[in-house]
């Protein structure tokens, strides 16, 4: 769905959406859309701006990726509310100047309005939690013998411990030290 410039100027455009898995490409290779994508909301140019565009609403879908800590497929929803703006590229700020918070969160379109997929997409990446577990009680992957620890409860940690003594080295230089 494009949002033309023409198009918002007459009247606001309310917007329902469903988009099935893969209808929106580009997301990160480790990440994949695994159920319907459902959008609703509303687009409209905001009045007395340059073009400014204001995309509002609410989203849901899951989407999977691996496990940060063991690798295996680890699911989550996504369902967030977006109110977004968009500024046209030409109204861009010179790069001299400072820009506050406000124009920070900022987006641009070009070509005489927005892509809703586009939209869609760069908000879903934005509210991807910063570490994506299957579970908070992951224990990962052994950094030894390289098993998920999830799935089988290897004995490596242990030996490490008994075969790479790290102070072994001082005590036995202690002890010589005490003999003399």
């Amino acid at each position: 769905m494009f949002f033309s410039i023409k198009e918002l100027q007459v009247r606001k455009v309310p917007f329902e959406a469903d988009l099935l898995p893969g209808e929106i490409d580009s997301f990160a290779s480790q990440l994949r859309q695994i159920s319907t994508l459902h959008a609703e909301g509303v687009a409209e140019l905001l009045s007395n701006t340059l073009g400014e565009i204001r995309i509002h609403g609410t989203l849901s879908v899951k989407m999977e990726a691996e496990c940060d800590r063991c690798l295996e497929p680890a699911r989550f929803p996504v369902e967030p509310k977006f109110d977004l703006y968009y500024r046209p590229i030409e109204a861009e700020l010179p790069a001299e100047r400072g820009i506050d918070e406000g124009e920070s969160e900022m987006g641009f379109y070009e070509d005489g309005g927005i892509d809703l997929r586009d939209v869609l997409r760069e908000h879903i990446m934005l509210s991807l939690p910063m570490q994506q577990l299957c579970s908070e009680e992951c224990r990962g992957i052994c950094p030894l013998c390289g098993q998920n620890r999830n799935a089988v409860s290897c004995t490596c940690e242990q030996k490490r411990e008994l075969e790479n003594d790290r102070w072994s080295a001082l005590r036995d230089f202690k002890s010589s030290l005490r003999v003399s």
